[in-house]
């Protein structure tokens, strides 16, 4: 019923909400000693099923065989990694308000961005169909 498309900009909009509430809790936590602050990645994964991989995938001739990428839009999932070893303070949290509040404005606007192309596609439909 959706094309890739439609697929793609909910994988985005789940991706950068979840981005916001990783830079929230660093932000919550920027004076937590010893709190290592969380990134979270999903473009890769959604570059490499709309643009195709950089490397070639791993062969897999099992349903149960472990793949490095995912195979279609449903399988992209955010990654939430610790950077625990880039250390801004002596007691050991390495939260800096300043680039998470950077990261926060770089997400809204992301997310302004991909709301707004929802919203241009679903006009578009709605034209389509004579409303």
């Amino acid at each position: 019923m959706f094309d890739l498309t439609w697929k793609v900009m909910e994988k985005d909009l789940q991706g950068l909400a979840h981005r916001f509430r990783s830079v929230g809790q660093n932000l919550a936590n920027a004076n937590t000693p010893g709190y290592a602050r969380r990134e979270v990645s999903f473009e890769d994964q959604l570059d490499d099923i709309v643009n195709g991989p950089k490397r070639l995938p791993m062969a897999t001739t099992d349903p149960k065989h472990m793949t490095i990428h995912a195979r279609s839009v449903e399988e992209v999932t955010p990654r939430e990694d610790r950077i625990p070893d880039q250390l801004y303070r002596l007691d050991r949290n390495n939260v800096d308000p300043e680039i998470e509040m950077a990261k926060l404005a770089e997400t809204k606007m992301g997310y302004d961005a991909m709301t707004r192309l929802v919203s241009k596609k679903v006009s578009g439909y709605k034209t389509a169909m004579g409303g």
